[in-house]
């Protein structure tokens, strides 16, 4: 039966106070399970707070979903249990309501705090005496929390891992990719695991092929322990040795061979998250999603991530197209393969901004991946940004800021969100304040990445940092961007020198590469105009547009931008915060080309205040 009207209101009270709260504004989904079994019990509707109907009315699972197959409203339940146990041991301590859901049930109960009996009066001495003692017990009381405070924190700091590449002894040719995908399958199953901050897969392949000295690896990794192992296969035989060494000391904490069928990968890996776990004394928590596929699909998803990971700047249209055809042959071996299904929509985004491909082929096969993700994990952290990067390409920014939130919310020592997060819709937006805090969190969780220092390198220059981006471009050893920033800077022959020999040592030579466009404007700000207008012909509109405003040419700069809308919203946006483009910047058909692709006014923010969402 309904509840009283005055615990009713209280009780709406604090459900809505609970809601603004920093535990729950951030999280869309367990917000909405709350408020539905909240109302649902104060409407007296108990019948309808069971698992069948959280499943489809609060998760969006079908009306046939399995329980038995799927445990998503238990999963969510121990997580919201767990999220209320913490709000009332915090900011809730003093409300005056207290939501608990009782384990093996989804009903909740209502507590109702009695207000303390206020005492009669008391002598004026004994007032004094009092006020004296509660003073003293106050003293002790702070400085016994001062010490609980610091034991807490010294208990609770996270600890730093680095996953080394396994060494690959395996006498089969070109089988690097199967350790090298292990391995970074490893990383992402601990860097999901509370307590732990694992550096990213970049700067730990850093030490690939180079003798092993943990010290100087922990050193440079910024990590207290590293992982270090080797793989073994031999037709379906496979071997794995791992090792969990104490950074300062070099002490094996803890070491495990691993002799199994090739078709065990997937417990082999999870046998390592646990040891690691056991031996840090962590919670393992929720971890991964165990994924039954075949050998074959997942071979086929490793070779995969090691083709869209080749080169210094990851991403290229070699690299993608290669990684789009082993995905989708990883996706024919395996349908049901959600990460399969990420990365090609992943890779999809990008090649979708790339003026060799026809947008119209690539954005429903990159639409229809992402979904298809999302359908089978949305608890997949690349799910979501691969959704982010896909809603970034149909101007649907602030679904895509939510989604680029949520993979961050699920994996926040993801150094790929991030860095996808702040170059396909902070920077293009014009947040680039945003956009470089976004690219320090994906640095801090990938302190040697050469893509992190390249990202730098770009968006620094349109927040007029040039030193710094000089900085990085050095860090990455990128001539195309240091001479682009050296002539930012003011240094102008240096620049032409750096980049002419970066152009004739064969990476300017691509019609499409933008070391022409950052050579073509130096030399028309420099007063060499006709070597500019050669470099201008034949490349693509976007460095037509740079080349034209450097020579003045304010008409055939903007005519240039008009063509280079087929790239898409964030390619456009990105390029009209360059300071380069300055000239063409406020033009007012800038503002109309603005709106066509779908980017906001210059100046002003597409999203609304999504704060309280992260």
């Amino acid at each position: 039966m309904p509840i009283a009207d005055s615990e009713n209101r209280a009780a709406l009270r604090e459900l809505e106070r609970v809601l603004a709260s920093r535990s729950f504004a951030r999280n869309e989904r367990m917000a909405r399970f709350l408020r539905f079994v909240v109302e649902r019990y104060l409407e007296g509707r108990n019948d309808e707070i069971k698992e069948s109907v959280l499943a489809v009315e609060v998760f969006g699972r079908s009306p046939n979903h399995d329980p038995r197959q799927d445990s998503i409203v238990r999963t969510e339940a121990s997580r919201l249990r767990t999220r209320l146990i913490e709000y009332y041991a915090s900011e809730g301590k003093d409300d005056p309501v207290v939501i608990e859901l009782p384990k093996g049930g989804y009903v909740p109960v209502l507590c109702h705090v009695a207000a303390p009996e206020l005492p009669g009066p008391v002598p004026e001495r004994e007032r004094h005496e009092r006020r004296i003692r509660l003073a003293a017990i106050s003293c002790v009381l702070l400085a016994l929390m001062a010490v609980g405070w610091w034991v807490i924190q010294r208990r609770n700091a996270p600890i730093s891992i680095a996953v080394l590449p396994l060494v690959n002894l395996s006498p089969e040719p070109n089988s690097d990719y199967f350790a090298d995908g292990l391995t970074g399958e490893v990383i992402r199953d601990l860097s999901i695991i509370d307590g732990l901050v694992v550096r990213s897969q970049t700067s730990s392949f850093a030490f690939k092929g180079k003798p092993e000295n943990v010290r100087e690896a922990g050193r440079l990794l910024n990590a207290e322990y590293i992982l270090e192992g080797s793989v073994m296969r031999a037709g379906q035989q496979l071997r794995i040795n791992v090792q969990l060494v104490r950074v300062r000391d070099d002490f094996p904490l803890w070491s495990s061979r691993y002799d199994q069928e090739l078709t065990d990968v997937f417990a082999i890996q999870d046998g390592i998250s646990r040891g690691i776990v056991n031996s840090l004394r962590l919670r393992l928590g929720r971890g991964r999603r165990r994924y039954e596929t075949s050998l074959e699909a997942y071979d086929l998803y490793l070779q995969g991530l090691a083709a869209v990971a080749r080169g210094p700047f990851e991403w290229n249209a070699q690299n993608t197209a290669d990684g789009i055809r082993l995905f989708e042959q990883a996706i024919a071996k395996d349908p049901l393969f959600a990460p399969a299904y990420a990365w090609l929509a992943a890779a999809r985004a990008y090649q979708s901004g790339l003026f060799s491909h026809n947008p119209d082929d690539e954005i429903p096969k990159m639409r229809a991946a992402a979904d298809k993700a999302m359908e089978l994990d949305p608890l997949l952290a690349e799910a979501h940004d691969a959704l982010g990067m896909s809603y970034a390409r149909d101007a649907q920014w602030e679904r895509s800021e939510k989604s680029f939130l949520r993979a961050i919310q699920l994996d926040p020592n993801r150094s790929e969100t991030h860095a996808h997060f702040a170059d396909y819709l902070l920077w293009p937006l014009g947040r680039t304040d945003e956009a470089l805090k976004e690219l320090r969190l994906a640095e801090k969780a990938d302190p040697l990445s050469q893509h992190i220092q390249i990202l730098f390198a770009y968006v620094l220059p349109s927040a007029g940092r040039y030193d710094e981006a000089a900085r990085y471009a050095e860090l990455a050893r990128n001539g195309g961007l240091l001479g682009r920033a050296r002539y930012l800077q003011g240094k102008t022959e240096e620049a032409i020198q750096i980049l002419e020999k970066a152009f004739q040592g064969g990476v300017g030579i691509k019609p499409g590469n933008e070391v022409r466009a950052y050579l073509g404007y130096t030399y028309a700000r420099t007063g060499r105009r006709d070597e500019a207008e050669r470099l201008a012909i034949g490349t693509n509109p976007f460095n037509q547009a740079v080349i034209f405003a450097g020579l003045g040419d304010k008409e055939r700069a903007l005519e240039s931008m008009e063509r280079s809308t087929a790239a898409g919203p964030f390619r456009v946006g990105r390029q009209l915060t360059w300071p380069e483009l300055a000239l063409i910047r406020n033009d007012p058909r800038m503002k109309a080309l603005r709106k066509r692709v779908g980017l906001p006014e210059a100046g002003r923010s597409a999203i609304r205040n999504l704060a309280g969402f992260r």
